[in-house]
């Protein structure tokens, strides 16, 4: 068996692999075309700068494609073995499909770990030089970076944010406090050219004050503002919680998002970090017993094309899940679960059925 799990293990890494690999570059090259004249322009002419710009691509759609990658390594692997009659001395050796969903583990614990550190670590790491640069889909995206960042801060029900800041947030610029009541009704705005941190207290300057009662505007020379404000962290600025990691969004869903969305649409992404594993277990556990009902070679085809309609169809729902967890119309923690946790259950339930026959 070991002999068995070695050879199946190899097979589908070998294909996932080049799959990845061929998917990912095919992408990238398309894009650079696309964007050739933005790419060179934000590189000054530099031909190298298009290696520099597809690199820091790279992790974003390594991690797109990642899943189906691996679903579509499983039925190729299904389907050669099926094709050479090896599934059937597979099956005929009483080797269940459960057991061979065992033997790939590793190769879901590998693909999920690769996944999660993707979505994580590579693809957030490299957000904020592609908002810089502004190209594609970043375009909209573009901010100024370092000390011109933007930064959310909030105390309690009162939000604060900043055009700039300097490197220990304590001196701010353009600064605007949006103070709320209990129920997070906005009742006054507080607009200062600059605020420093004295102590546990902020000194605004040159402050115009605004209330919601259509009351004429108050004007400060100087105002002292006493609440506890935390900085929002200098690379999760932007508020896209799909370029943040796992900190990130803890430290924005503990901060009530810092205003710039709802908390709910951090939580949502939050859980969604967290199901890298058991996507891959699905897209394993998926192929297997799809392929016992083909074990003597035929219906190939059939067999594929079930496999690849099985996985775009749960990319859909994952997509409809994702944006009405956003939305708020369902709890965080189920949008993002949901379509994972379905599928493995059929998954589950499609295993202990071949298991029957």
């Amino acid at each position: 068996m070991r002999v068995l799990a070695w050879m199946l293990t190899r097979m589908v890494l070998v294909r996932f692999v080049s799959i990845l690999i061929g998917i990912s570059l095919f992408v990238l090259t398309l894009e650079v075309v696309a964007y050739a004249k933005e790419i060179l322009a934000a590189g000054h002419g530099s031909l190298g700068f298009i290696f520099h710009y597809a690199v820091m691509r790279s992790p974003a759609v390594l991690a797109v494609f990642l899943p189906m990658s691996l679903l579509l390594a499983m039925l190729l692997t299904m389907t050669e073995l099926s094709y050479r009659n090896e599934l059937t001395a597979i099956w005929g050796a009483g080797v269940s499909p459960l057991r061979i969903v065992s033997m790939l583990l590793p190769v879901a614990i590998i693909t999920g770990g690769m996944l999660f550190l993707l979505n994580n670590y590579a693809a957030p790491a490299a957000a904020p030089t592609l908002r810089a640069w502004g190209i594609a889909d970043y375009a909209d995206k573009k901010v100024q970076l370092g000390e011109k960042d933007p930064l959310w801060m909030r105390s309690g029900p009162d939000i604060l944010r900043a055009a700039a800041a300097n490197d220990d947030a304590t001196t701010l610029e353009d600064v605007v406090i949006f103070r709320r009541d209990a129920q997070g009704l906005l009742h006054e705005q507080i607009f200062a050219k600059t605020a420093h941190l004295e102590g546990d207290r902020w000194n605004l300057s040159d402050v115009t004050i605004y209330t919601r009662f259509n009351l004429p505007p108050n004007r400060l020379a100087t105002l002292i503002y006493s609440g506890a404000m935390k900085p929002a962290a200098a690379g999760a600025r932007s508020g896209d919680p799909e370029e943040m990691t796992l900190s990130d969004l803890s430290y924005f869903i503990s901060n009530a998002g810092f205003g710039v969305r709802p908390v709910w649409v951090y939580q949502t992404w939050w859980h969604k970090r967290l199901t890298a594993l058991l996507t891959t277990i699905a897209m394993i556990a998926l192929c297997i017993p799809l392929a016992s009902h083909f074990r003597r070679g035929g219906g190939i085809g059939v067999l594929f094309a079930a496999g690849v309609g099985l996985g775009f169809i749960y990319f859909i729902i994952d997509g409809i899940a994702m944006s009405v967890g956003e939305l708020g119309f369902v709890t965080p923690w189920l949008a993002a679960w949901m379509p994972t946790l379905v599928f493995a259950l059929l998954a589950v339930a499609m295993s202990l059925r071949a298991e029957r026959v």
